[in-house]
């Protein structure tokens, strides 16, 4: 069984694999296959892994791997609730991703969400439509960040280049961007490129992915990288203000949905929290 999730914009085709043999969903061509066929940006498989909830497999639209993805991460910590998958410490889903242990807490579902219900006992009359659940995800800490090409470079569980401008809707994401994913200086492994506005509602972002070879309407690593490279340029005013010590910002990528990012000023702790929805079965 194949379901389409959608994260703010990034959508995806995700499956089941504890107990079907998906190995076939691996290969490169399938991939790209699938992702046209569904129209989405990349593909997770969710797994089993000893010591966690479950583990998450992701893969671009190219076939590439081994990377993080925001947007799926809380889409798949979404799929993980339909099927029934209850957290192991009552509290938090702990999963593996390609860059390490994450932790995540539904804060809101939808009517049918599973909360109690052994792994395996959804109904299987349910159907999607109004099906979302808003997910709080910890990312991996961010060793550093580091000026460059006029921006700011991070890893934030994939690579980033953030740029700050003035006009994001003047951005010409093909002449613009591409040419800074394939620069010299962040190869061999290249980066997506981000660019940020500053506005009175909040942080407008745009991003170009790697794997995708184009602009996405969403970008969870991107947005998260985006609210980091803002703080370090020194725009602390446009957080939200806090009274816990954490840095947090509010953002919104190019579907129109709103997100935010929290960390710590140690760049520890990072938090990013969006929608996660079920668009589709079979």
């Amino acid at each position: 069984m194949l379901y389409k999730f959608s994260g703010a914009g990034n959508d995806f085709v995700v499956m089941d694999g504890r107990r079907a043999d998906v190995s076939a969903f691996r290969d490169a061509t399938r991939i790209g296959e699938l992702c046209r066929e569904y129209g989405t940006d990349g593909l997770m498989i969710l797994g089993e892994a000893p010591g966690v909830d479950f583990e998450m497999e992701f893969y671009n639209p190219d076939g590439s791997g081994g990377m993080m993805c925001g947007n799926g991460g809380r889409c798949i910590v979404a799929f993980a609730d339909y099927l029934g998958i209850r957290p192991a410490d009552g509290e938090l889903y702990s999963f593996l991703a390609p860059d390490g242990l994450h932790r995540a807490s539904i804060l809101e579902g939808p009517a049918c969400s599973h909360a109690g219900a052994p792994a395996g006992e959804r109904g299987s009359g349910e159907e999607a439509g109004d099906m979302r659940w808003t997910v709080r995800l910890q990312m991996i800490d961010v060793k550093e960040c580091v000026p460059a090409r006029g921006g700011w470079f991070l890893n934030t569980g994939t690579r980033h280049l953030v740029l700050l401008v003035d006009d994001i809707e003047a951005v010409d994401m093909e002449s613009t961007a591409k040419p800074l994913r394939w620069d010299a200086e962040f190869q061999p492994e290249g980066t997506n490129v981000n660019f940020v506005q500053l506005a009175p509602d909040g942080l407008h972002v745009r991003t170009f992915e790697k794997g995708v070879e184009g602009e996405t309407l969403a970008c969870g690593t991107g947005l998260t990288a985006a609210a980091i490279a803002v703080w370090k340029t020194g725009g602390a005013g446009m957080s939200s203000p806090r009274t816990d010590g954490r840095i947090a910002y509010r953002l919104q990528c190019r579907r129109g949905d709103w997100l935010s990012v929290d960390f710590l000023p140690d760049l520890s702790s990072v938090h990013l929290t969006g929608p996660a929805e079920l668009v589709s079965i079979g």
